[in-house]
């Protein structure tokens, strides 16, 4: 008997009954997009959760994407950022005309603060950090050196949805925050991505560039580009809302569970989270002391159809679509973790027997490993 196969990540789901009747109303007013009731619902109670003026997008790049647009830097412009991040932060970058400068990461996966005084220069016009895995970067360093040089600093928090630092919303932080709703997000509205704004000026400016600049039916002010969340999307948000705080408290014992079971194995270190963090246990990241031994263990979770992730490798900076382009940048901690990471299955409602799978396969590979030594 085949064994059930198991993905890195399992999208959580309102009851169906409750999606179906919520987006009912769709049928009688055909009214399925350009900012409709849904929309505004859902920007003003995902407003009112991360205690930030949000502007919805139809996904997390495009949320990135504008939001980094919105800032009109010079054609050319230098950005300090991660290398170990989803692909999507360096494209919007890139994709504004910008030049990614890309700095080392510390022990905690995101960016290291101490390196990024070195890599301004006389054209560095902003900061893109990203909080990792749902640990938060060093913020009040990043906002210190923001502000001694006159930089703009814009967070991808797409793993840090729900996250509060000493109590403050994560969203707060920053120029701008942007967060995803990918269906593979702790929370989702299938697909989808917020930015977060801190004056009315900066919602108005998102709001031309995501719908063509129009303003009414004959007037349109600037160039723009179509990036508007539709109903169904922000049906599937309002719906995933209400059931985020009890998804988070499954997540925690899910991650609990594993750091039990893999506590002490010789070879492994484990993630710790911050106690001035509230955690959305985003992800389970567990970093080998061996590159060659992660690759052994995720070909062996594999062949148990256990679909674990090199999450992230190879390094954006090292993408084939950048031809070696940043192959010199001093990444010597990140290309480390890229070749030694790896994330395990992680959602709402993994269960105990699978997570003893999981565990199960990787202390007897890493055991079959110490043997070979």
């Amino acid at each position: 008997m085949s064994e059930k196969k198991l993905l890195v990540t399992r999208s959580s789901m309102p009851p169906f009954e409750e999606y179906a009747e919520m987006i009912k109303p769709l049928w009688e007013s055909r009214w399925l997009t350009n900012m409709g009731e849904y929309h505004r619902m859902f920007e003003k109670e995902i407003g009112d959760y991360l205690e930030s003026r949000v502007s919805l997008t139809v996904n997390g790049h495009m949320a990135l994407e504008l939001a980094i647009q919105s800032m009109n830097f010079p054609a050319g412009s230098e950005v300090i950022t991660t290398p170990f991040t989803f692909i999507s932060t360096t494209h919007a970058i890139v994709r504004n005309g910008l030049t990614p400068v890309f700095c080392d990461i510390g022990e905690d996966f995101t960016i290291d603060v101490s390196k990024i005084e070195n890599l301004i220069t006389e054209r560095t016009a902003a900061i893109v950090p990203v909080h990792v895995y749902g640990n938060i970067c060093n913020v009040e360093e990043i906002e210190r050196i923001a502000f001694k040089y006159g930089l703009k600093v814009i967070y991808d928090a797409a793993h840090a949805f729900g996250e509060r630092y000493h109590g403050r919303s994560i969203a707060q932080y920053g120029d701008m925050s942007i967060f995803s709703f990918h269906a593979t997000k702790v929370f989702h509205s299938i697909e989808g991505g917020a930015v977060c704004c801190r004056t009315n000026e900066q919602y108005e400016t998102l709001y031309n560039l995501k719908n063509f600049g129009i303003r009414s039916e004959e007037l349109t002010v600037g160039v723009g580009a179509n990036a508007k969340m539709n109903e169904f999307q922000a049906a599937m948000g309002l719906c995933n809302l209400k059931y985020i705080t009890q998804e988070i408290g499954k997540r925690k014992l899910a991650v609990e569970r594993y750091q039990e079971l893999l506590a002490g194995t010789d070879g492994l270190w484990l993630n710790r989270r911050r106690e001035d963090v509230e955690s959305n246990y985003a992800y389970f990241p567990i970093l080998f002391e061996d590159a060659e031994q992660r690759d052994v263990i995720y070909q062996k979770l594999r062949e148990h159809e256990i679909y674990a992730r090199k999450y992230f490798y190879p390094l954006t900076a090292d993408a084939a679509c950048f031809k070696n382009k940043y192959r010199n940048a001093n990444l010597k901690r990140a290309r480390y973790v890229t070749d030694r990471i790896l994330t395990l299955p992680l959602y709402a409602d993994i269960t105990e027997e699978e997570q003893n799978r999981v565990v199960s396969v990787i202390k007897e590979g890493m055991a079959q490993g110490r043997m070979r030594l």
